[in-house]
């Protein structure tokens, strides 16, 4: 062979191996720009009207499923032994609470005083309501392990915080929207059901293939990175819907970027109280997920079901903030890993 075409082949190879490794590194950003591309350009190009049709409840049918099995993949490299409460998610539940609480204050008295009435004020506060009392993203033990964190303790916290969101969804929400006719029992079932769903039947599942079929489950854990590439193809997915959700929302622009903007600060507010408090314990990647990482579709799903549809903005916004979080701490992680 030539040293001209040995030379190329070492360039390409070059240029293969740099494109590789940034995809690796920015695998969310990528995967969310390409989930808003791909909506953008079934949206507004009217030859491919008959595909989005086709392709629009097939994704709906899809994104559960990769849900699903994001946390059955995870759950499969989990010691079940070692999943147990700790201190920091004392804590980090407390502030949790907290928070909650300080945004139905200043809805509750926004109701009560006549200068506040203007219907954006209620959905920017109900949108800020929705990216604190979401629960913890099933995906934050994914982050964790690679950050190098205990993936059984942030399992753990993301089962005590969906719970918690189940007691507090049926409470909050009849005092937020008094006509929506939301009875606690209604409510509590409704939501229960669905983390049984989404949470506890995939664990249920890893359990039974961890202990008693060694060969598949040593298959499954064989792939790296599996559960997070299939995180990122559900996030490319809820993405879209999230720019669809965008594009058609009846609010103003100003509304939006208001409802973007104060996403962002409360964005590095969670994850910054999380990593604060995790610090006293020695876990302080996997307190900061788990208070800033937000189960933003189950937000998504909660505002459209019980609040002003227009409430969902607020955690679609918030995905972009979190995964940008996310691939700055994996990206850092992994700069540290090759020093």
């Amino acid at each position: 062979m030539k040293k001209t075409e040995t030379k190329h082949l070492c360039s390409v190879g070059g240029y293969s191996q740099v494109l590789l490794r940034l995809l690796k590194d920015w695998t969310l950003p990528v995967a969310m720009g390409l989930g808003a591309i791909i909506y953008l350009i079934f949206a507004f190009v009217p030859q491919l009207d008959d595909a989005a049709q086709f392709f629009s409840p097939l994704m709906d049918a899809i994104l559960p499923m990769f849900m699903f099995l994001v946390l059955f993949v995870t759950f499969c490299k989990v010691d079940f032994h070692k999943m147990r409460p700790v201190w920091w998610h004392f804590w980090v539940l407390l502030f949790n609470l907290l928070f909650v609480a300080i945004v139905m204050a200043i809805i509750l008295l926004r109701q009560t005083s006549p200068l506040t009435s203007h219907l954006s004020s209620l959905i920017l506060l109900e949108s800020l309501l929705m990216c604190i009392i979401a629960p913890c993203a099933t995906a934050a033990a994914v982050v964790t392990q690679k950050l190098g964190g205990s993936l059984e303790q942030t399992t753990t916290y993301t089962f005590l915080s969906n719970f918690l969101t189940v007691l507090l969804v049926p409470v909050c929400f009849p005092m937020i929207e008094k006509g929506s006719d939301v009875s606690f029992v209604s409510a509590f079932w409704k939501i229960l059901y669905q983390v049984v769903t989404l949470l506890v039947v995939p664990m249920l599942l890893a359990y039974v293939v961890k202990h008693h079929f060694h060969r598949l489950h040593q298959r499954i854990i064989a792939v790296r990175d599996l559960s997070f590439y299939l995180w990122a193809c559900s996030l490319m997915i809820v993405t879209g819907t999230t720019v669809k959700n965008i594009v058609h929302a009846q609010a103003s622009v100003g509304l939006l970027i208001a409802i973007a903007l104060l996403g962002l600060v409360l964005c590095i507010i969670q994850f910054a109280v999380g990593r604060y408090i995790g610090h006293y314990f020695g876990r302080t990647q996997e307190a900061g997920q788990a208070l800033g990482q937000k189960n933003t579709a189950f937000a998504i799903w909660m505002a459209y079901t019980y609040l002003n549809p227009l409430s969902s903005v607020g955690p679609g916004c918030y995905i972009l903030w979190q995964n940008i979080v996310n691939s700055v701490e994996i990206w850092q992680k992994r700069k540290e890993t090759r020093a």
